[in-house]
């Protein structure tokens, strides 16, 4: 009898004369215990449910496919990026902000613009006037981003700005502030989000329709693989498909599937899949069913891999790693009792910590009411610190890897994404996907389905639907911005305007405009020059709403 059937009796008896006897006499408290996402979990797992040669599946640490981290030694050697997501306000209040949280042990920046950044409006536009500030900070010039970063070394620290209809414009302003103090754009190092896909599907702070704008974000990698080489020139969001509902297995599938489409729309314009493969990064949400979650990301790792080297031949392992920020469930805040979220917001960073994340946002546990404090935000910093030196968690590289139950599971979400990654390549790639509303159909399914068993109380909600206080109303501090700098902003602006070159400003955006009537043309070079010329992030968006128009969404039902 060899091991595997020896083992094999030995779960049988077990499970005949110990376990369900057991259970006869004590019942457990569900018929059924189910993931987050619905996969369904044994009771116990064995090398029975370990499937596959090792070296194939796992391998080692910075060694194809990956799955046990993109590093040889992960965090012994330095930690993930301490790169808290902040902004609001005018752009004196964001900087004051990101000075306290790097005082406090942040380690990177994350920029949060307000609404009418990202739809590319200024902040004088009829429909941005009550949204200026309110939801990150207020950037419509690059003396604004120079405001932004006053006193922060641009050469040293790395930033990561959320953008992305009007990331040109942004990245833009950036490399015009570093340049402004004679940093060359050759020594920038940070992310801009730029990936559009996802806005279609779960986000919708897109402006233009899906060609124009998939052209837009590919001119972005193209320009920085070129010529800003340390910058990473999208990071492709599985968050945001994650907090509209998914699942696990619909944001490993949907994410993968985004970047196929960039990878091969990047090909199509000549360049080499080892020239630009190496600069993108992903952006996941970790969620607080931890063994879950560090299942998803480690199949998201080997998933990739195999997709850059079997479908893209890629040669570099550094175009086969896949490198990733994340954020912790926004969505899993509660406003009940919203103290109890540090301790949520403490399993998912965990959760990402255990999985191998390179960068790591904690939402801070006011944030299901408002923008965070500044307690709040700097308690964050101190949950991932306290991981990061007192769990142990960073000591030891992949220490779940070989978990009989977490094996499993990564090779089932893995079976189950490839799944819905092959009916989108079915369907002509996710670009036609899109157009088609097959994802965003499969995300309002799965919202659905876990509202639902929310809601029913098989998925566990402790102050919702479990443990719920009816006076926890009022006992927390509410964070306000100011409405004094929507004014401050507008001065701003005015004073912008009167005093740049009227005709560089024009000739600029009249390049822009032909340049972007030429689909062969890359736009950022125009771009960087109108914003050099004084153009605000609202005048160039103007001016390819002429050029291309705006999108409107149909109806999917």
């Amino acid at each position: 009898m060899d091991v595997d059937e020896r083992i094999k009796e030995q779960v049988q008896q077990w499970e005949e004369k110990i376990y369900k006897a057991w259970v006869s006499k004590r019942p457990e408290r569900k018929q059924r215990f189910l993931t987050y996402s619905g996969i369904e979990s044994k009771a116990l797992y064995t090398p029975l449910d370990v499937k596959g040669r090792y070296d194939e599946k796992l391998g080692f640490p910075g060694q194809y496919p990956f799955t046990r981290g993109i590093y040889p030694n992960m965090y012994r050697g330095r930690i993930w990026t301490i790169r808290q997501y902040a902004g609001y306000g005018s752009a004196e209040d964001t900087n004051e902000r990101f000075k306290k949280l790097l005082a406090a042990g942040q380690t990177g920046l994350s920029i949060a613009f307000d609404l009418p950044t990202q739809l590319g409006l200024d902040p004088d536009h009829p429909l941005a006037y009550t949204e200026v500030g309110v939801v990150g900070v207020s950037m419509f010039h690059w003396k604004e981003m120079d405001i932004i970063m006053n006193s922060i070394p641009m050469d040293k620290v790395t930033t990561s700005m959320t953008i992305n209809a009007s990331a040109m414009e942004v990245l833009s302003s950036y490399v015009v502030t570093a340049l402004s103090r004679g940093i060359p754009m050759n020594v920038l190092d940070g992310t801009v989000q730029n990936d559009i896909l996802k806005e279609y599907i779960a986000r919708k702070n897109f402006i233009y329709p899906p060609e124009p704008s998939m052209r837009y974000t590919i001119d972005i990698i193209e320009y920085a693989a070129k010529n800003i080489p340390k910058w990473y020139s999208i990071s492709i969001s599985g968050y945001h498909i994650r907090e509209a509902g998914a699942d696990a297995v619909l944001e490993v599938a949907f994410t993968l599937a985004d970047g196929i489409e960039y990878v091969r729309k990047t090909m199509e314009r000549g360049i080499p899949v080892d020239e630009f493969a190496p600069k993108l990064s992903f952006f996941f949400a970790g969620y607080t069913n931890i063994f879950e979650e560090v299942a998803k990301f480690r199949a998201a790792r080997r998933m990739w891999a195999k997709i850059m080297k079997d479908w893209f031949g890629a040669k570099k392992p550094e175009s086969m790693m896949l490198r990733f920020h994340t954020q912790t469930g926004g969505a899993e805040l509660t406003a009940q009792q919203p103290e109890i979220n540090i301790i949520r917001t403490t399993l998912q960073a965990l959760a990402a910590v255990l999985g191998g994340t390179q960068s790591l946002h904690v939402n801070s546990y006011d944030e299901a009411l408002a923008l965070p404090s500044e307690k709040a935000a700097k308690i964050a910093v101190r949950v991932q610190q306290i991981i990061a030196y007192e769990s142990g968690a960073a000591d030891v590289v992949d220490p779940l890897g070989g978990s009989y139950y977490i094996e499993w599971l990564t090779d089932e979400i893995e079976e189950r994404a490839w799944k819905v990654i092959e009916r989108i390549e079915s369907m002509g790639g996710m670009m036609k996907a899109i157009e088609a509303g097959y994802p965003q159909a499969q995300i309002a399914e799965s919202s659905y389905r876990i509202q639902k068993r929310i809601e029913e109380g098989d998925l566990a909600k402790v102050g919702v639907n479990m443990f719920y206080e009816p006076d926890w109303i009022g006992t927390t501090e509410i964070f306000r911005v100011n409405p004094a700098v929507r004014e401050r902003v507008l001065q701003r602006l005015k004073k912008y305007r009167s005093e740049r070159d009227e005709m560089k400003w024009r000739d600029s955006l009249n390049a822009l405009r032909k340049a972007a009537e030429n689909e062969k043309e890359n736009l950022f070079p125009y771009v960087l020059e109108a914003v050099k010329a004084g153009a605000t992030v609202g005048e160039i968006s103007g001016v390819l709403r002429e050029v291309w128009g705006e999108y409107k969404e149909p109806i999917i039902f």
